[in-house]
């Protein structure tokens, strides 16, 4: 099996979009779709119509993606758009996120299982804060690979030492960050310079246009180089004529392969048994791999209820206390002592915030300690003491089973999106002070 699934038709590439305010994302999202025809023919009428409306000569393609009357009113994108786009060798599933820091928060929805994330930025401003804070963000979700979209070149005469400014500085934060694969490309979405065609204005350029990368970018990966991760969802017992025996357990491969015959650990019982047999669309099955939903039969009859996970090869150790990376989403203040639901795959259990380790500074990369609490769009590291165990991976190793969302147990609001262990591949400046003694769990 090929360690990276072969570029095609049907190759898919799940990818998000980010960038500051006014700096053309929308634009460069509708100039993605218009230019490469995925934009029927009643929608460009639409937008033409309404930006004749509105005195414009050319289309207004940023109207493509900004569906809210709010974001056609105020020109900004507010929510998460999801865009469903196919082209003769891939089809794309983009995450259009907001830019304002307000929304921040949207990014990490939008990036969480993205495999590429497009920053953009404006040539005549450079590398911001908010550049910075999105990179952090793509570099935190472990998002493979980044493309550094610079934008607006038309405005600043399509200079070279520009872009090459923009691109040196954004390349070595985001090493810095830990993040291995970026690309920079240079732009004008308003034009089309580099977006789908290559642009006749910079012949200094040459790399990929944008669509050209995200047609050949690696994608996926060999489910048998990781370890098989099934959370169980829910729990088949038909007890019928025709089946009276039968107990299956339904759900979707998080990582890995599944053979028949494979030894396996059910967590947190961490009772031992073998794969007996795999029914998937109604057919027994000999294998599955992620992220393939199946029924998956045991050997033994065991006690395995919604929110178990069963795990082949090194299973993680379940556990009580948890330390993690967070991004907190909500306007509410996460802070030491909250009592929270932990929602890990498919279970939920009662959990306390036991400490604020400390917040990074997004421009510095530094580790602030003394924080009282975490505010929205803040980035953190906590410790968390749950009432039952977890079978948590570490993040690095795996994004579905390493990750988890803290929840209000009053009102059932998302607070807080977390990453088991710590942030980054490299943070600088540890200004993180020694572990305080324990509470003891309420």
């Amino acid at each position: 099996m090929s360690t990276t699934i072969e570029t095609s038709a049907t190759s898919l590439l799940r990818f998000a979009t980010a960038g500051s305010v006014d700096d053309g994302k929308s634009t460069l999202v509708g100039r993605l779709l218009h230019d490469s025809k995925s934009v029927l023919a009643d929608q460009l009428e639409a937008v033409e119509r309404v930006s004749l409306g509105r005195g414009q000569e050319a289309p207004d393609l940023a109207l493509l993606t900004d569906g809210l009357r709010a974001e056609r009113e105020q020109g900004i994108t507010i929510d998460v758009a999801y865009r469903y786009f196919a082209t003769p060798r891939r089809r794309f599933i983009l995450a259009d996120t907001p830019g304002h820091v307000q929304y921040t928060r949207n990014m990490v929805t939008g990036a969480s299982t993205a495999e590429l994330a497009v920053v953009l930025v404006d040539a005549r401003n450079g590398v911001v804060e908010q550049t910075r804070r999105h990179a952090a963000v793509a570099a935190l979700l472990r998002v493979p690979h980044v493309v550094l979209a610079v934008n607006k070149m038309d405005l600043v005469d399509y200079a070279e030492p520009v872009f090459a400014a923009i691109a040196e500085e954004f390349s070595a934060y985001a090493a810095s960050l830990g993040v291995r694969d970026v690309l920079a490309v240079p732009i004008s979405a308003l034009a089309g310079d580099n977006v789908v065609e290559p642009s006749a204005h910079m012949d200094w350029y040459g790399g990929p246009t944008l669509l050209e990368h995200l047609e050949t970018v690696p994608v996926g990966s060999d489910p048998s180089r990781e370890p098989a991760r099934f959370p169980v969802q829910y729990v088949i017992r038909p007890q019928t004529e025709e089946h009276p025996d039968y107990r299956g357990y339904a759900g979707q491969l998080a990582s890995g392969v599944l053979r028949v015959g494979d030894a396996v650990t059910v967590l947190p019982s961490g009772l031992t048994t073998t794969v007996a047999g795999i029914d998937a669309l109604g057919r027994e099955s000999d294998i599955a791999w992620a992220p393939q939903s199946v029924t998956v039969r045991l050997a033994d009859d065991l006690d395995i209820s919604r929110g178990d996970l069963i795990a082949a090869g090194a299973a993680p150790v379940p556990t009580k206390d948890i330390e993690a990376t967070v991004s907190h989403l909500n306007e509410r203040p996460l802070r030491a002592g909250d009592k929270v639901l932990l929602k890990h795959t498919t279970r939920t259990v009662r959990a306390l915030v036991k400490e604020i380790s400390y917040r990074i500074d997004i421009d510095t990369l530094q580790r602030r300690s003394g924080a009282e609490g975490l505010n929205v769009n803040d980035i953190g590291h906590v410790k968390l003491r749950t009432a039952e165990p977890l079978a948590l991976d570490d993040y690095t190793d795996n994004r579905r089973t390493g990750s988890f969302l803290l929840i209000d147990p009053a009102d059932g609001t998302t607070l807080t999106a977390g990453m088991a262990g710590e942030a980054f591949e490299a943070v600088h400046g540890d200004d993180a002070p020694d572990a305080s003694e324990e509470e003891d769990w309420v």
